[in-house]
């Protein structure tokens, strides 16, 4: 892995030497192929929050969370018919420029600074995700790995500019596919020999971890299929429409045609991808009916309290913990030989005896975690995020415990180099140029680059130094950013649509929309995905009321 991780930082500075102005630093000259914008796009995006997340997020409450994707092939036909053609007829460096062109330079700044401030926070999350693995891997203090990690990426983003970021891409998303697949593969070998692949499929759905589609629409309701085409929608328009770390990649085409087409292809791949995904975390809950899983999952965690004095009633829960286990695999094959003899009565006898057991065992996870606690009040007592982890480093072959970390850890630097790239170019372009420096040679911008590329590397780990307890990645990286998306979308979709109105009514209702929304987050109990509608229809429905205003205001004044 360290050799994995030098390498990429190598290789990613040597295939990138020599940048000397900004366009090739920030656009790699506008010459990237539709296929590398494509992977570019699924890398950017499949963190290693994804991938230890994900499957742990599937583990503990199903595959419903797929439901937030459904949304993401309608955006990509909306961008890829609107924003990529205006964003390339005007050539812009960043998304934020078209914001001054259309309205002014507030409504540029306000747009540059949400970005900023919410992509900055999730660059945390994606450097924290790796720290986690080398931690638990290596009985590393978090704070070391998180450095360690935030270094490495910083060294070669800083250097090579977006031409690293997509060599690098196209290296890492090749690990990770092979690492994903075969981590896959082993899950149905490590499977007891009467347990086919047909049965597995029938445990995960009888415990609920195939909720791929929910019907219900409610507001408060965490994901269902109203909020992934509807939620999802907007906010797949406002990520890969709005946000610099993903706009940046298509900014980067050869031409509209190339963009569009990557654009597209990440539309038709990202939700099998995504599937797939969450499908191998319901598929490790299957394995661990048949395998006995620890009570927690942090072994960092796990081998603290086993060193404290509360060892001994730690290992007692152990032992509780093991027989309603085998309490409970006798339930499932009860509840499969059912199944396969159509015994009604049978299969509802089984499901409910099951369903006891794993009441049970919740019971006394939730009695070890309490346990944990009391040893150690600081302890992170949210383990979903090392579930998937706990399965690669306890259950795979060594040679492939080291190809499905360095995969995950290709995500994180594939994201993290990505995002460190985009707010360097928000900062210079949108922020220091326009603002502070308006004539300047394109080596002093160059170096500036560089430097806010550092400066945000810098703030991303002090960030993700705190965020270690913030529960499951995948759900609060999408928390953070719905609680800005929403506004910055209404913004772009004034700026596109509405051409009567002006830009003192779009900043004024810009502000109210994201105080309704953060007063939405912190008092009523509305799903964060919903975010990112009502911020964007406040924002565009407070426009069209104040702009007549605006507009006599204007009169008066001439």
């Amino acid at each position: 892995m360290i050799s994995f991780l030098v390498f990429v930082a190598v290789y990613g500075i040597w295939k990138t030497r020599g940048k000397k102005d900004l366009n090739g630093y920030i656009l790699a000259n506008r010459s990237i192929s539709w296929y590398t914008i494509t992977l570019s796009i699924m890398a950017t995006q499949a963190s290693a929050i994804t991938f230890l997340s994900g499957p742990g997020q599937a583990y503990v409450d199903g595959m419903r969370f797929v439901q937030i994707y459904l949304g993401l092939p309608i955006a990509m036909v909306i961008i890829s018919i609107i924003a990529v053609p205006a964003f390339h007829k005007l050539k812009v460096f960043t998304a934020y420029e078209f914001l001054e062109k259309r309205f002014d330079l507030k409504n540029r700044t306000l747009g540059s600074i949400l970005f900023l401030i919410q992509r900055g926070l999730a660059c945390g999350f994606t450097i924290l995700a790796p720290s986690l693995i080398i931690s638990v891997l290596l009985g590393w203090d978090i704070h070391l790995t998180v450095f360690m990690i935030g270094g490495i990426v910083i060294l070669y983003t800083a250097i090579g500019g977006t031409d690293a970021v997509y060599k690098t891409h196209l290296l890492q998303m090749g690990i990770i596919t092979v690492g994903m697949g075969a981590a896959f593969f082993m899950i149905f070998r490590l499977l007891p020999p009467d347990i086919s692949f047909l049965d597995a499929i029938q445990v995960a759905g009888k415990t609920g971890k195939l909720n791929v589609i929910t019907s219900a629409f409610n507001l408060k309701e965490s994901y269902s299929i109203w909020s992934g085409l509807i939620a999802g929608t907007f906010l797949a328009l406002s990520y890969f429409g709005t946000d610099q770390s993903q706009v940046q990649r298509y900014l980067s085409g050869r031409s509209i045609a190339q963009s569009r087409f990557g654009l597209l292809a990440n539309g038709v791949l990202k939700i099998p991808m995504q599937f797939a995904i969450f499908f191998t975390g319901a598929m490790i809950f299957v394995l661990f009916q048949f395998v006995t899983p620890p009570i927690f999952f942090n072994s960092v965690e796990t081998a603290n309290i086993k060193n404290s004095s509360y060892s001994q009633a730690y290992q007692e829960l152990e032992t509780k913990h093991e027989l309603i286990h085998k309490e409970k695999q006798t339930h499932i094959r009860d509840m499969l030989t059912a199944i396969e003899s159509h015994a009604d009565s049978d299969l509802d006898h089984a499901t409910q005896m099951l369903q006891k057991s794993r009441s049970s065992e919740s019971k006394i996870r939730d009695e070890a975690t309490a346990l944990i606690k009391k040893a150690n009040p600081n302890a992170d007592t949210n383990d979903i995020n090392y579930i998937f982890l706990s399965f690669v480093i306890n259950f795979l072959p060594v040679g492939l415990v080291g190809l499905i970390l360095a995969a995950i850890l290709s995500a994180s630097m594939s994201s993290s180099s990505a995002e460190l790239n985009a707010l360097a170019s928000v900062t210079v372009v949108d922020i220091y140029k326009r603002v502070f420096k308006k004539k300047a040679s394109d080596h002093h911008y160059l170096i500036a680059s560089k430097l806010a590329t550092v400066f945000w590397g810098i703030y991303a780990i002090s960030f993700a130094l705190f965020a270690n307890r913030l529960g499951s990645l995948i759900e609060a990286v999408n928390i953070l950013g719905s609680l800005f998306y929403g506004t910055i979308l209404g913004i772009f979709i004034i700026a596109f649509c509405f051409k009567n109105i002006g830009g003192n009514a779009t900043f004024i209702a810009a502000l109210i929309a994201e105080l309704t929304v953060l007063a939405c987050y912190f008092f009523t109990e509305i799903h964060y995905l919903w975010f990112n509608v009502i911020g964007c229809i406040v924002l565009i429905a407070l426009a069209h009321l104040m702009n007549p205003f605006f507009v006599i205001i204007n009169k008066n004044r001439a």
